[in-house]
């Protein structure tokens, strides 16, 4: 997979706009852990390799164990490994995601109220929206997961 241009230097503004989203995320007091974890199932359903790399990482990163991190895309099965509100939020997630297939119907509605109030679901799903966004601009321009180029350094340097 090559790279097709670099969307941060060719639309800069464009980039920082998002980056403005994504900073109002983050100060928006949803859990970081819960945002990574629904920011990797959204990445997972739009199979988009760049963000499954990076935010696999953040996860780790944050102490996340990897018997979890491995079961987010089975997370309805995963008991206790996740929490009400992350098991309500991965829902969410994926009936938005898959807006065109599912409508988010009323009963997901319901379900994520039944945890979230409404600002936080309101960020929530900001949150959907900026990373299904950022995964159609890594995938429409082909941008390369830090595992690849890690790989790549490697096999140049042999």
């Amino acid at each position: 997979m090559t790279k097709r241009l670099d969307y941060n230097q060719v639309a800069p503004n464009g980039a920082k706009a998002l980056g403005g989203v994504y900073g109002y995320v983050l100060q928006s007091g949803l859990p970081g852990e819960l945002v990574d974890l629904v920011y990797l199932r959204i990445s997972q359903i739009n199979n988009c390799a760049y963000c499954l790399d990076m935010h696999s990482r953040d996860l780790l990163k944050r102490g996340v164990k990897p018997e979890k991190l491995a079961l987010v895309q089975a997370w309805e099965e995963g008991g206790n490994l996740f929490s009400e509100a992350e098991r309500a939020a991965l829902a969410w997630a994926e009936s938005v995601t898959l807006v065109a297939a599912t409508g988010v119907p009323d009963s997901a509605y319901q379900a994520a109220r039944a945890v979230f109030n409404e600002k936080q679901l309101v960020d929530l799903t900001i949150a959907i929206s900026l990373m299904n966004s950022y995964n159609r601009m890594a995938i429409s321009f082909r941008s390369t997961p830090q595992a690849v180029e890690a790989e790549s350094i490697m096999e140049h340097a042999s």
